[in-house]
């Protein structure tokens, strides 16, 4: 039985049956991972997914690959064709696809409308990046270097309209500031305010990192405080060990670049159960693209895509039991949740600062810690949110496990300028 019609006219409903993800890490520095190519770290995620749903290999009949950057990355156009030997996929049909840091999220989207046509019935998506480095060139792929500002910034010019647009919205301190600038505008706010609001949403997050086995930052600001030589945290998150970056964001708020991987497995819902007895429906999807030269373009292609998929299901901002942001830009964590109604308008700083918005409050956002802690592996993130949301769901996030067992969560990705993804899902059906 065909559980919605939400995703299209005479489309099938999708569910997840089967989730992966590698731990996000500095494979540079990191012992054990230390050499890995891009298909074998890709490969991890894929066959953690398919043990996950119960499927071999044979039995998935397309795959999608995602990564934000492949060029810089990994020196390729065409990742697709080089990872598939790593999880068994050799001659199968699949696609490689960038679209910056909402890649993963898109992800999600290409293999749900794939299987909803009718297409396929066992699909894989997955992405994966690895930000801490790029091959050097002249060596195999393994031997990656650092990857450089110098080499990254001029790269992200190439995703941005030259002719009229702005590189990075007029500078990244600017482009990064702009949601939470007209935030603080719009409700009075001091900018000392929004310091405290930000050093508590940050706080909050690492709380739920540090209780994340996947998450490259799990050490606590209130040890790293004592470690400073600090008796009050707060008075830590204010100090040089914490400077800031622009006029509002703290390096406490700027994402931690990452290496890895996140895949999972959709299905036509209605054979969901064949594969796991705790699928995850994908109600629907909404998506906005603007281009930087809009003023505040985050802000309104949020509410544009957050309309679409109310829209869709009936359901309210009231119905999500949790919400998972792309907050690269760590304001975005609490704006985005207010722009989608998640949060009273206006009142959402201060749900931040009574500790509402932590994995252990009544309105959770980013329970693994977001990418200030779990980090940011660009395309792959939108995909570990998705493990993330779907592990919540099955009541397995073990001490970060939020209070209220998650029926509906809202998924919201951005980036690639600027690409915003709208997704729900539910679970319990």
């Amino acid at each position: 039985m065909v559980h919605n019609v939400k995703l299209g006219k005479n489309m099938r409903s999708v569910s997840i049956v089967g989730i992966g993800a590698t731990p996000f890490m500095n494979t540079i520095k990191n012992d054990t991972y230390h050499g890995i190519t891009n298909g074998e770290l890709f490969g991890h995620a894929a066959l953690d997914a398919m043990k996950d749903a119960h499927v071999e290999p044979r039995d998935v009949q397309y795959f999608f690959h995602g990564s934000a950057n492949p060029h810089v990355m990994f020196h390729a156009i065409t990742p697709n064709l080089q990872v598939a030997d790593w999880f068994g996929m050799r001659g199968k049909g699949s696609i490689s696809h960038s679209e910056g840091c909402c890649t993963g999220y898109i992800a999600l989207e290409e293999a749900v409308f794939a299987v909803a046509s009718g297409a396929y019935d066992i699909v894989l998506t997955g992405a994966c990046d690895m930000g801490t480095g790029m091959p050097d060139g002249n060596t195999p792929d393994h031997m990656r270097v650092e990857l450089s500002t110098e080499v990254l910034f001029p790269d992200l010019d190439s995703i941005f309209d030259r002719a009229y647009g702005r590189y990075l919205g007029g500078g990244p301190g600017m482009n990064h500031d702009d949601w939470i600038n007209l935030y603080a505008h719009e409700n009075n706010l001091t900018p000392d305010q929004i310091d405290d609001v930000l050093n508590h949403q940050s706080y909050h997050m690492r709380r739920a990192g540090a209780l994340c086995p996947r998450a490259i930052r799990r050490t606590t600001f209130d040890d790293m405080a004592k470690e400073a030589g600090y008796d009050d945290v707060w008075e830590y998150m204010k100090s040089p060990h914490n400077p800031k970056m622009t006029q509002y964001l703290r390096t406490s708020s700027d994402s931690c670049v990452a290496d890895g991987a996140a895949a999972c497995i959709v299905v036509p819902t209605e054979i969901a159960h064949q594969f796991t007895d705790k699928p995850i429906e994908v109600l629907a999807t909404g998506a906005s693209v603007l281009d930087a030269i809009v003023p505040h373009l985050e802000k309104k292609a949020t509410a544009e895509a957050a309309r679409q998929v109310f829209e869709a299901t009936g359901l309210t901002a009231d119905d999500m039991d949790l919400v998972m942001v792309n907050d690269f830009i760590g304001s975005s964590a609490f704006l985005a949740a207010e722009e989608i109604g998640y949060l009273p308008k206006g009142e959402g700083w201060k749900y931040v600062l009574e500790g509402r918005t932590a994995f252990d409050g009544d309105k959770p956002i980013n329970t693994n810690g977001g990418r200030t802690s779990y980090g940011h592996a660009f395309g792959a993130s939108g995909l570990a949110d998705v493990f993330e949301a779907v592990t919540q769901m099955r009541g397995e996030a073990g001490l970060r496990q939020v209070k209220k067992l998650p029926k509906h969560v809202f998924l919201r990705g951005f980036g690639g300028a600027q690409n915003v993804r709208a997704t729900i899902l539910r679970a319990g059906f």
